[in-house]
């Protein structure tokens, strides 16, 4: 299928795009087929260079180094905290907190599943800040502010939250949002029925940090994905 990837924002020291759901930001071995962010944006753009990750099915801004010299200020941005990244998660449950910041220490490749894991004796501080935006039945659209940047921490930290994200087939069921489990009296058919959500619901809203090049804030905002969008609109209606 053709890929296309919005563009953000771009200058001589820095590209940003909108990455869809269900491509990679850069190869990985355990899923070698996927298509990559940085290898469909070569024809156009020359020689990128990674300065943060997005998840495969992580959604939104994801940002890359058009010169060395850049690369190792944003590098370093990213790697010092002075990034503020904002996430939104569509999650199972309602929450009965409006705001709390869970800061469980994280330890990647965990388990035998490769996931990330709460561990108290190895794990590395992690801290993410949680806001309540819409509490829906059985749902919530929720805003995460990592202070980390650990592996999959939006992701662990909500599910130890007991609010994984929907659809998460590694820190959650993985099950599909269905509008026949949403709508008592849904008529479609169910042999051909599409999910409103398929993937890990969450969105790279925005990130902000000092342009690597003047120092001056630059905040770039990716509009809330297509699937999530959809999936909102319903569970409004509950």
């Amino acid at each position: 299928m053709p890929w296309t990837l919005a563009l953000l924002y771009s200058d001589d020291s820095l590209l940003a795009v909108d990455k869809p759901s269900g491509m990679l930001s850069i190869p990985d071995r355990y899923d070698p087929d996927a298509p990559v962010a940085a290898s469909e944006l070569h024809a156009a753009w020359g020689r990128l260079f990674v300065v943060h990750r997005l998840d495969k099915d992580t959604s939104g801004v994801l940002v890359y180094a058009r010169n060395p010299d850049a690369h190792r200020a944003l590098s370093a941005a990213f790697e010092s905290r002075s990034v503020a990244k904002v996430y939104r998660a569509l999650v199972r449950g309602a929450p009965d907190w409006d705001e709390i910041r869970c800061d469980l220490p994280l330890r990647p490749d965990g388990d035998r599943l490769h996931r990330t894991i709460v561990d108290a004796h190895k794990g590395k501080g992690s801290a993410t800040a949680f806001h309540l935006i819409s509490r829906y039945k059985n749902y919530a659209l929720v805003e995460a502010r990592p202070e980390t940047g650990r592996t999959h921490q939006v992701r662990v930290h909500l599910a130890a939250l007991g609010h994984p994200c929907l659809c998460d087939p590694l820190y959650g069921d993985g099950d599909p949002l269905l509008l026949s489990k949403l709508k008592r009296r849904w008529k479609g058919d169910p042999y051909e029925e599409r999910p409103l959500l398929g993937r890990a619901a969450l969105h790279a809203l925005s990130a902000a940090f000092p342009h690597p090049m003047t120092g001056d804030e630059l905040r770039i905002e990716a509009p809330l994905a297509k699937d999530m969008r959809a999936a909102i609109a319903q569970l409004e209606k509950l």
